[in-house]
This record gives C-alpha cells, sequence and structure tokens, in this order.
C-alpha cells in the first residue's frame, strides 16, 4: 500500500471500493466517506431552497454558522455509531441513514 495517509476525505461519490476500504481500515487509516463529506454541499443547496421559498435572505456568515452546526453534529453521530458498534464510518453512515428513513416510514406509513 502507497497511502501513507492516517486520514482520508473522500471527495467523489463512490471513490474507494468495498476492497480498498478493508485495506485502509486494516492499517488504520481513518475514512470520511463520501456520503458525509460532502454532504455540505447539499446542505447548503436546501438553505438556499428554503431561503427562496421564504423569500429570506441569509449572510454567508449565517450559512457557515449553521452549516458547520449541522456538519459537525452529522460527524458526531455517524462517528458515535462507528465506535459504539465497532463499524467502520461508512458502515455507521448506512446505519444513521437506513435508521432515519425506517423511522420516517413507520412516522408516515407504508404508504403515505
Amino acid at each position: 500500500m502507497r497511502i501513507r495517509a492516517r486520514i482520508v476525505v473522500e471527495g467523489a461519490n463512490g471513490p474507494t471500493s468495498p476492497f480498498a476500504d478493508e485495506i485502509l481500515e486494516g492499517n488504520g487509516v481513518f475514512v470520511i466517506q463520501d456520503i458525509l463529506a460532502n454532504a455540505g454541499g447539499v446542505t447548503v443547496s436546501y438553505f438556499e431552497w428554503v431561503q427562496n421559498v421564504q423569500k429570506l435572505f441569509r449572510t454567508e456568515q449565517d450559512v457557515n454558522q449553521r452549516l458547520e452546526r449541522i456538519m459537525k453534529r452529522a460527524f458526531n453521530e455517524v462517528y458515535d455509531i462507528a465506535r459504539s458498534k465497532r463499524v467502520s464510518m461508512r458502515a455507521a453512515a448506512y446505519i444513521l441513514g437506513i435508521g432515519r428513513v425506517a423511522e420516517a416510514k413507520r412516522l408516515r406509513g407504508i404508504f403515505p
């Protein structure tokens, strides 16, 4: 393995194969998966949509503060699951995401 980094942040969608994931994890490399690393752009797009729909204006500082709060919370939620269940960050993100979808389906019913 030629990667010497101790932390890898995926900047593309699905850049690491499952085989490579196993190698990185086996070598103690902490991988912040694409799902989490790319969430900031999607989040800010949502802010922009809400701002336009509600005819609001948010300053760059306000957007950055909101984004930072959300991204820190998301990271901590995934990290906590990874540590408590002893799984990779990728598996923890899937656990969290699938759990949220399942809860939404439960609350809305199977056929909303």
